[in-house]
């Protein structure tokens, strides 16, 4: 990660709903930056990105890594929660509160109050990754929210219906975006399309995507 810190807007979040249970805050990050992104990068030195092997064999362009009591890993085996990282063997980093209190007052914003993850999924995105359309189901607890923070260069998310072939609306995520979605639209299919080449004066030539979840 670019290790630089650049003065963040002190405009205040707006809200736009995306679906029934699912809303985009802008500017949600604001005066906590500094923190999360010096805890960030010491979850990253513990724990550094990879590129995950689907079940069908496909390397994901995304690369990641996870903080919390359980990460999310993908192998010949399948798609699961893993008290343990499999690259070191070790415990997953423990969430810091900077994530873990962003990830709260977002998700009571987005009208969840109570959140309370216990696994924080860190993406990473270089230009031309992308992530498929897809359900995130593989947590016991669907009552609880899905809550994703967009830090550096912009992306465009897709954000479907309950199934495959709904159409996806597309909207432009930047630097400090929160997207919250539980509820009626919990298991609705989303995406992001492929990134464009940029450099962003905080992130550099990067987008860091932080998926907070409860598994259990």
């Amino acid at each position: 990660m670019t290790d630089l810190f650049a003065a963040t807007t002190d405009a205040q979040p707006s809200r736009e709903q995306l679906g029934e249970g699912a809303v985009l805050l802008r500017n949600c990050v604001g005066h906590d930056e500094a923190a999360l992104l010096a805890d960030l990068r010491a979850i990253i030195k513990a724990a550094p990105f990879r590129h995950l092997v689907t079940p069908g064999g496909h390397t994901m362009s995304v690369a990641m890594t996870n903080c919390g009591r359980v990460g999310w890993v993908s192998d010949s085996s399948g798609y699961r929660y893993d008290p343990v990282d499999p690259d070191s063997g070790q415990t997953w980093p423990s969430m810091p509160p900077s994530l873990r209190s962003l990830a709260a007052r977002a998700a009571a914003e987005g009208g969840y109050k109570g959140f309370t993850p216990d696994a924080c999924l860190i993406n990473r995105y270089k230009p031309g990754a992308k992530l498929s359309l897809h359900q995130d189901k593989d947590e016991l607890d669907l009552g609880a929210p899905i809550v994703s923070v967009s830090l550096g260069l912009p992306a465009t998310f897709l954000f479907g219906g309950l199934t495959r072939n709904v159409a996806q609306r597309r909207y432009r995520l930047t630097h400090g975006d929160v997207v919250v979605w539980g509820g009626p639209s919990r298991l609705a299919y989303h995406g992001v399309a492929p990134l464009p080449a940029g450099e962003h004066a905080v992130m550099g030539a990067q987008r860091i995507n932080l998926t907070f979840r409860k598994t259990r």
